[in-house]
């Protein structure tokens, strides 16, 4: 009984994922991107320097310093987010700097394929995520980010590096951690959900803003994208 449970689950979840990859739509080139926009503003990409000035940006897979020792992005001098997301993340700066803290982001909007690439090295989606679906950082809402001190721009505290997979990096995570690092997840998760983002509980760094806003993933490339976004 037990394996024919497991075998109805298994082919539920193919027929759901089918589905699913049916529906999403990728918008691949800069011209269907552009038409997006042009039917709904809430779907352009802005470039999070230009709304956040004083960020620091540490764009993890424009080096080979990341969990897959290839440089992925070619060309990844800043990084972009949807209107609403980009707004979103600027009020949580705004407050954030009254604390004499600031943000520093590993990783914002993802190419498509670079996702894709990801799963072939990772079949975990507690940490890379399915193509079938498509992900929050391929549609520009999701952001990988740590705090940071303004006085040193040195990194807060936060118990393991970016990327780490293990049970460590998780939320509900708290055995053996000193308290100043359970104190500095705690003000980045509060404050991001304050302004409409949502936590991944097996990653401290990665939130998804919450929208109801359906947006389509896109597949565009890093140097087109500096080319067009100013």
């Amino acid at each position: 009984m037990k394996f024919i449970n497991a075998l109805i689950f298994s082919l539920l979840f193919s027929l759901n994922m089918a589905a699913v990859a049916q529906t999403m739509v990728v918008i691949s080139s800069y011209k269907e991107y552009k038409k997006s926009v042009k039917e709904d503003n809430k779907n352009e990409l802005l470039n999070i320097k230009n709304v956040i000035p004083n960020i620091l940006l540490d764009l993890k897979y424009s080096t080979s310093n990341n969990f897959t020792q290839i440089k992925l992005y070619k060309n990844a001098a800043t990084s972009y987010l949807r209107r609403d997301a980009a707004t979103a993340l600027q009020k949580v700066n705004s407050e954030l700097k009254e604390l004499g803290l600031g943000l520093k982001i590993f990783d914002a909007y993802r190419p498509y394929s670079i996702t894709k690439l990801m799963w072939d090295l990772v079949h975990d989606e507690r940490y890379v995520a399915n193509p079938a679906k498509g992900s929050g950082h391929n549609r520009g809402i999701a952001v990988d980010l740590t705090l940071v001190s303004l006085k040193s721009f040195a990194e807060l505290n936060m118990g393991t590096a970016f990327d780490n997979f293990t049970d460590s990096a998780h939320h509900s995570f708290t055995k053996n951690l000193p308290p100043e690092v359970i104190a500095n997840r705690m003000l980045l998760k509060s404050t991001m959900e304050k302004y409409g983002f949502k936590s991944l509980e097996t990653e401290w760094w990665h939130y998804s803003f919450s929208s109801k806003e359906i947006y389509d993933v896109i597949d565009i490339d890093f140097n087109i994208l500096a080319k067009k976004i100013k």
